[in-house]
């Protein structure tokens, strides 16, 4: 085998039309390979030893250029090659964006019986970005999530997630989160900081955000998108209930992993489609 790699976006996904080109040091090509519907390339061409130029490219992604050593076997192994959108350092457009619930996400991890894991997600959600004009860092966020759209695929999980020994929704029916303020960790990377209110509670939480990209949609309108992880902790707020089965082990785990996966429309509203 010559040539084996895969590529993907930022968020996981396989780029299924893109093309690796192999260079030698003086910059003529030795091979050319398009990925597969996985987004993997293999090619058996054969290379001589030396170090090359791999370039990836895809329509739509800034390319990317690494450097491989190809030993007596004739491969080159070039790995995952993670592809930015095209602009992924460009940042949206300022002004007001709207999340679009249909196309965005919010869900959550915890470990149960400290063997395997629950996901659930809520499917009730809304929220704005306010992309400042001037200093990014300005930038403004706020979501609010109905508690009761729990849903975890299982009825009798769900109405016990509801309950007041979790979420309380009769009590507390909204989720609240409101940004604070953004530090840039890359170029197309920050960490917002904010403040979650859920079950009474308001403590401060950092969102790890990702910017993956703005393009236009097929309604006319400009859409970018965004992903965002967290970590929370059930006992800070005020969450504290569990069921310790044999040899100390919590039925549910006090650690949740939130995954937000966010994708907003510019303007203050959705389009009517």
């Amino acid at each position: 085998m010559g040539l084996t790699a895969r590529i993907r976006t930022r968020d996981g996904w396989a780029v299924s039309h893109a093309v690796v080109t192999v260079a030698d040091m003086t910059g003529a090509q030795a091979l050319r390979a398009e990925a597969d519907a996985e987004g993997a390339v293999r090619d058996a061409t054969p290379l001589e030893p030396g170090a090359y130029t791999v370039i990836v490219t895809a329509v739509g992604y800034a390319p990317a250029a690494s450097s491989v050593i190809v030993t007596a076997s004739g491969r080159a192994e070039v790995g995952t090659v993670t592809l930015a959108r095209q602009g992924g350092t460009e940042l949206p457009p300022p002004g007001p964006w709207t999340v679009d619930p249909v196309h965005s996400s919010v869900a959550a991890v915890a470990q149960h019986l400290g063997i395997s894991s629950v996901h659930g997600r809520f499917t009730e959600f809304s929220g704005s970005i306010e992309i400042a004009p001037d200093d990014v860092t300005k930038s403004r966020v706020e979501a609010v999530i109905r508690a009761a759209s729990i849903d975890t695929g299982n009825g009798m999980r769900d109405g016990h997630l509801k309950s007041p020994d979790f979420l309380d929704v009769e009590r507390f029916p909204e989720i609240t989160y409101r940004s604070t303020g953004l530090t840039a960790t890359g170029s197309d990377r920050w960490t917002v900081h904010g403040e979650l209110g859920m079950h009474g509670v308001v403590r401060p939480v950092d969102l790890d955000l990702a910017y993956l990209g703005t393009g236009p949609d097929p309604w006319g309108g400009t859409r970018a998108a965004f992903r965002a992880t967290t970590e929370l902790h059930r006992e800070d707020f005020a969450m504290n209930y569990n069921q310790v089965l044999q040899a100390g082990i919590a039925a549910i785990g006090t650690t949740l992993k939130v995954e937000l996966d966010i994708q907003a429309v510019q303007g203050e509203s959705l389009p009517a489609v």
